[in-house]
Parts: structure tokens; sequence; C-alpha cells
């Protein structure tokens, strides 16, 4: 391994240890194990799941009505307007736009857009 990699890789664990250690990290660190510890919204997280599996298998079998669309609708409403979930979504989507600007700013002098080709390798 070169020099120039090692340096590359010990700059990534140096970012990546530093973005643990933002405001919207902890957060989101916190609202999701605080949603991990409601009974009421893994009770509702687990409803969600089971009629959105049911709502998938219908689809796939052409089965699915509007009215099964519209239970799935108010399952996850009514899973999002817990007060712990609804804080743990904003802080997710906070942490989310933090690090798409952090991925513009490595981007910035690459030809590619940094976090996209490190995430998966099929992008149209």
């Amino acid at each position: 391994m070169s020099i120039e990699t090692s340096r590359v890789e010990e700059l990534g664990r140096e970012l990546g240890e530093a973005i643990t250690e933002l405001p919207e990290y902890e957060t989101f660190e916190r609202t999701q194990k605080a949603v991990e510890q409601s009974e009421e919204a893994q009770e509702k997280i687990d409803e969600f799941e089971e009629i959105r599996q049911e709502f998938m298998l219908a689809r796939q079998t052409g089965a699915a009505t509007q009215e099964d669309l519209q239970e799935l609708q108010q399952t996850q409403e009514e899973l999002h307007s817990i007060p712990v979930m609804a804080e743990y979504l904003e802080a997710k989507d906070e942490l989310a736009a933090r690090l798409a600007a952090i991925n513009d700013v490595i981007s910035e002098p690459l030809a590619v857009d940094f976090g996209g080709e490190a995430g998966g390798c099929c992008h149209d």
C-alpha cells in the first residue's frame, strides 16, 4: 500500500470520527435510541411492516386495492406522528443534509460524485 493511499484512508477514518461528533449525528443517535426504546413506536413499526408486506404481496399478485394503499398510508402517518418517531425522522433528515454538504465538499475537486460513486457501482 502506498503512502498516499494510507494517508487517504487515515483521512477517511478521521472524517468518519469527526462526523460522529457533529451535533446532527449526536441528535440522530439519541433519537434513534429513543425510537428503539419506545414500546409505542416499536409496536407501530411492527404493524406498519406487516401491513406493508401484505400490500406488497397483494400488489405483486394484482390484488392490491386503493383501500389497501390508504390503510398503508394511514398506518405510516400514525407511525410518523408518534413524537419520538417524528423527532427521529427530523434528525435523520438533518443528518442527511449535512452529509450531502460534506459530500459536495469532497466531490468538488473530483470529476465524480464521491458519495454517489462510493455508495454503489451501477448509476445511470
